[in-house]
């Protein structure tokens, strides 16, 4: 008798939203990269002409409502629709961001989350050296222009040009914490706290990453030697 194939697994949420999802992937990463340049834009030239800064207004929001149907739509089609929303907390709370100043930083989820769909394919070294590095990178960046558009108007602030607000976030992401650069602002020190949490746990992984490739090196060497 010939050998039956493994079943294949299944979507903890049921099939159809593992169909929508993988749909939806490129256009979402897209939309999320969108964003990201819809908010960061204005944010880096604050003396952007009237119409640019229109439009990039309603690019931004015309995302976020695209996020927001994105949403509903993988909560219809979840064979548990409350367990699915229970389960995806975060992206209540990515939709709600506008509403909020200081949730701008969930941003990053979003892009975050496209990011990790698109690394599922390829090799387990290729996905997590996508998924880290790109995480990251966006964490310290997507950190910097949340805390400069926070900061830039406060009385007493330091935190007024895109060079201090990336040093900032490169330090505080690391916990190296120099000193020279501080938010003054509550919804600074808020995403402060945000971006030293993230970072503990990014950095970390960063690190094991290096380690491991490092072994893997030293590995390949001395199998090869003669």
């Amino acid at each position: 008798m010939a050998e039956q194939d493994a079943p294949t697994p299944k979507n903890e949420h049921g099939e159809r939203v593992a169909r929508w999802e993988r749909r939806s992937e490129i256009p979402m990463l897209l939309l999320a990269g969108a964003f990201l340049v819809a908010y960061a834009w204005p944010v880096i030239d604050p003396d952007l002409e009237p119409d640019l800064y229109t439009v990039l207004e309603t690019l931004s929001w015309t995302v976020w409502l695209s996020f927001g149907a994105d949403f509903v739509i993988r909560v219809h089609l979840s064979e548990n629709r409350l367990k699915y929303a229970l389960r995806h907390w975060y992206d209540v709370l990515l939709i709600l961001m506008p509403v909020f100043r200081t949730l701008r930083l969930l941003r990053l989820f979003a892009l975050m989350r496209m990011l990790n769909r698109s690394a599922q394919g390829g090799s387990l070294e290729g996905k997590a050296s996508l998924y880290v590095g790109g995480a990251a990178t966006l964490t310290i960046f997507l950190g910097a222009v949340t805390v400069l558009d926070i900061e830039r108007g406060a009385p007493d602030a330091n935190i007024t040009e895109l060079g201090d607000a990336l040093w900032w976030a490169l330090v505080t992401a690391t916990t190296v914490g120099y000193g020279d650069y501080y938010p003054v602002t509550l919804e600074g020190r808020l995403v402060a706290v945000v971006l030293m949490i993230m970072g503990i746990g990014l950095m970390g992984v960063v690190t094991a990453a290096a380690a491991s490739w490092f072994l893997r090196s030293a590995a390949k060497n001395v199998s090869s030697a003669p």
